[in-house]
């Protein structure tokens, strides 16, 4: 270990995150402070990666779970050589800055994922850690090793008192992720203060509980770091985790408190730090001469390391020509095989979430690189799949179907997890009003513009006896407001399988599918191309005339009933449209919407959700909604209770 190297480049993060906090008037001090010899130590002697190339496929991945301290991770990456320049610190916490307040996915070279919200990070690891586990399950062969790779990441206090990490780290010891390596951050210090105030449990026996093996050391020690990480990896059954006791804002007058955790030093503590570190203090963003020295040799041994991977990769792929364009497929997202999406005629009933099940059922076939399950509610959601090469497990690193547990939150986590790392796409399923559980997530998902896809069952108060804890009535309402998230509500079967080819067309967006558990029957569409016209959020389904007195935009199982309540109406032309992604359709130009629409005389909308959003298209009283909770009964029952079958529906129209 080259300890001059490790000792200047400590430095070199404690002063510029010092002054880029100090220039932008607002940061973190406390976590680079008293953190820094983990950077140091990580980046410079344990991680496998390539500071020219950041994106090499077998590198190691850094996750930053507590992402309050991003001067860390910004002053390394600069110190490392990766594109993170001197005036891009100097710009931190600015508008349009490469170093933001909390680091993002896609902003800044180097930085692996978005970790804002304390615990999702952490839970990120697990699924980038499972991610390698099924890649190198399915391309390393007797004679080459080509996916080889750990999994690192920082946390602190916060983290762990978040529910999040418990459940991610929990289904991570299941799992026997051996090369998941967690650092421990323990300075006992958060916002409140002291956190024997909240958070006197034994870390050591609960993670050794959830079946990891847990290592002890001092931040401050960069030898005995590094002889821990060696430990850590020599146990591959189990992940670790090393609990570095450490001093929040180390050198500040205010150390130890919680008063360095979230506000700049001030000039005066600053000199005094300086001083104590041997800095000239009226010099600011210093970087040792001996950091970067260490770095750009560090630079040339890793990039000769990434040279070879990529002989021995030329070598792999010549004697595995078929595995070789199955990577490829998997890294591009392009097909490995064929498929025949499902057939239905109309008149079928079907529930959508049956529909989506032999949907995932193709596509899996289609497409080897998708995987996922659900949370513990897999036959409800109808997301086991014949052609999965079993459940993912310890003992079964191919299998594709995912055993997330009642653990929405972490499920969401894990997804973007394997997701981000690449190779692979996830999909999590379960009921549509558990998705609060894991709304955090989802929300940072949409943020990273990720194309995870969330099959939510059970979509309307029709789950009837399970009651209004299970009846989700407001919860479309609230996912349609994040933005860049796509809520896709089929109304039946033949719309389900178009909704996942769409689900599957995403690049930068996650979906939602709010599917129903009820049987739906399958109807004839009067828009022959309605396969791409709903590619604009909605299509026409029963034509009435082009200027109908009425036009109904329905989604999910309220197309089928719009429908049946139509027939009911004498005297009234009526067009009813399926609206099966509503932002995706309001959107679109006035004259895709006036051609769908219509010029119909009066607007109604049918959803069995609250009407919230739809006030753009119709009048409140015109809103065949829910704007209350359910209650417990046989769906049918329920239905007459909230005043929503098709004979009322009728009476509305009728009006």
């Amino acid at each position: 270990m080259n300890a001059k190297g490790i000792e200047a480049t400590a430095l070199s993060i404690r002063s510029l995150s010092m002054d880029a906090i100090q220039k932008a008037n607002s940061g973190h001090p406390g976590l680079p402070l008293g953190a820094a010899e983990i950077a140091a130590v990580l980046y410079g002697e344990q991680m496998k990666h390539n500071p020219l190339d950041s994106k090499w496929v077998d590198r190691d991945r850094f996750v930053l779970s507590a992402g309050h301290g991003s001067m860390l991770l910004y002053s390394i990456l600069h110190i490392a050589g990766y594109k993170v320049s001197l005036d891009d610190i100097k710009n931190f916490r600015q508008v349009g800055s490469k170093c933001p307040g909390h680091p993002e996915f896609g902003v800044t070279d180097g930085v692996e994922n978005t970790s804002g919200p304390l615990g999702q990070g952490i839970a990120t690891a697990v699924g980038m850690a499972i991610a390698e586990t099924m890649l190198a399950a399915r391309f390393n062969t007797a004679k080459h090793t080509i996916v080889d790779h750990y999994t690192y990441t920082l946390v602190g206090e916060g983290c762990l008192e978040e529910g999040v990490s418990s459940e991610a780290c929990s289904l991570a010891g299941t799992l026997k992720l051996g090369k998941l390596i967690a650092f421990y951050d323990q300075n006992q210090i958060s916002i409140a203060g002291d956190t024997n105030c909240t958070f006197t449990e034994d870390v050591q026996k609960r993670y050794e509980a959830y079946g990891w093996q847990v290592l002890k050391g001092s931040m401050y020690n960069a030898g005995e770091i590094n002889d821990l990480i060696d430990m850590a990896k020599k146990e591959t059954e189990k992940p670790t985790l090393i609990i570095l006791r450490s001093t929040i804002g180390k050198g500040s007058k205010k150390e130890g408190t919680a008063d360095v955790h979230g506000a700049p030093l001030g000039e005066e503590d600053i000199r005094s730090i300086k001083e104590k570190l041997g800095l000239n203090p009226d010099e600011h963003f210093y970087v040792s001469p001996d950091a970067y020295a260490y770095f750009e040799s560090r630079r040339k041994e890793l990039s000769a390391a990434q040279e070879e991977w990529n002989k021995e990769f030329e070598e792999w792929s010549k004697e595995n020509p078929d595995l070789r364009k199955k990577w490829d497929a998997y890294w591009n997202c392009l097909p490995t095989g064929e498929c025949e999406d499902p057939v239905y005629k109309v008149g079928d009933k079907v529930a959508t979430r049956s529909a989506s099940g032999k949907s995932i059922e193709a596509l899996t076939q289609k497409y080897e690189w998708l995987v996922g399950g659900s949370a513990d509610l897999g036959s409800s959601n109808k997301t086991y799949f014949k052609s999965s090469d079993g459940i993912y497990s310890a003992s079964n690193r191919k299998g594709r179907t995912i055993e997330f547990g009642i653990r929405e939150f972490a499920m969401s986590q894990i997804m973007t997890g394997i997701t981000i790392h690449g190779g692979l796409r996830a999909f999590g399923a379960t009921f549509l009003v558990f998705v609060d559980y894991m709304r955090g997530s989802l929300r940072v998902a949409a943020l990273t513009e990720l194309p995870n896809i969330y099959v939510l069952t059970h979509d309307s108060f029709q789950v009837g006896e399970d009651g209004p804890t299970h009846q989700p009535n407001e919860t479309i309402a609230g996912l349609r407001v994040i933005p860049n998230l796509a809520v896709l509500r089929p109304g039946d079967a033949e719309e389900t399988t178009e909704a996942w080819k769409m689900a599957m067309s995403s690049t930068k967006t996650p979906v939602c599918l709010c599917l129903s558990r009820q049987d739906i029957v399958v109807y004839d569409k009067f828009d022959k191309d309605w396969k791409n016209t709903v590619k604009k959020g909605a299509y026409v389904v029963q034509e009435g005339t082009s200027n109908p007195d009425i036009t109904v935009l329905a989604t999910g199982a309220e197309v089928g009933l719009a429908l049946e309540a139509s027939a009911k109406v004498s005297g009234k032309n009526i067009r009813v449209v399926s609206v099966m992604d509503k932002v995706l359709f309001e959107n679109q130009d006035k004259s895709f919407q006036h051609q769908i629409i219509g010029g119909a005389k009066r607007v109604v909308v049918a959803e069995a959700g609250a009407h919230y959003g739809w006030e753009g298209f119709a009048k409140k009283e015109d809103c065949f909604c829910i704007d209350t909770f359910g209650t417990s009964g046989p769906a049918k029952d329920v239905a007459k209770y909230l005043k929503f079958t098709a004979d009322d529906l009728a009476a509305l129209l009728s009006k």
